[in-house]
């Protein structure tokens, strides 16, 4: 098996990274490989090249191809990002958009349908919320942040659903209270992997 994790916040210093560190640090000693977006500088612009590309379900550009092969040697993929307006940040968007495309990540057309393409892959959820769980459940944030993704990305690419952990009151004043949410969060994504680890073998 092999992980790989995708973090999203350009402040190296941020909780998101924090969190990406502890999450491969609990994965040890499976295989594990981080990518961090805004380091890599990579480009969420969906560009005509890209539209291009979608239509034709192939002739990709050559870095969507380097995001394929990355991704193409996972048996796990955890996204670890900041809610930013009840939503993943404008760069992990973009590479869903761009990365997860059709000829890929799956297969439509107007006479076959759809036929999705990544079922040999586990997608977990790690979104870090300023909020706390009350205000998410009142208001429907996570039912409908777990829509967009899990039903919106994840089963229509064919992907298995792995494990959601939800990250709360983040910017909180209580670093032992953040240092909590954080070991559960990690513990959750780390013992779902573990666990199908333990079951392939």
């Amino acid at each position: 098996m092999h992980t790989l994790l995708v973090a999203t916040n350009p402040d190296p210093q941020s909780l998101t990274h924090h969190v990406l560190e502890k999450l491969e640090a609990a994965l040890h000693p499976m295989s594990v490989e981080a990518a961090d977006l805004a380091k890599e500088r990579f480009d969420p612009a969906f560009t005509l090249a890209d539209r291009r590309a979608y239509h034709e379900g192939g002739n990709y550009p050559a870095d969507i191809v380097s995001e394929h092969r990355r991704l193409e040697r996972a048996t796990d993929l955890v996204l670890i990002f900041p809610v930013y307006w009840w939503s993943m940040p404008a760069l992990l968007k973009g590479w869903i958009d761009r990365v997860f495309v059709n000829g890929w990540a799956f297969e439509h057309s107007p006479t076959s349908g759809l036929r999705p393409k990544l079922q040999a892959l586990t997608t977990h959820l790690l979104p870090i919320a300023g909020d706390d769980s009350g205000a998410y459940e009142r208001h429907g944030y996570e039912e409908a942040l777990r829509t967009q993704i899990e039903h919106g990305i994840v089963d229509y690419c064919g992907s298995r659903r792995g494990a959601t952990a939800f990250i709360y009151e983040s910017e909180q004043a209580s670093s032992e209270a953040t240092a909590r949410s954080v070991d559960r969060a990690v513990r959750i994504i780390s013992g779902a992997i573990h666990a199908r680890s333990r079951t392939l073998s």
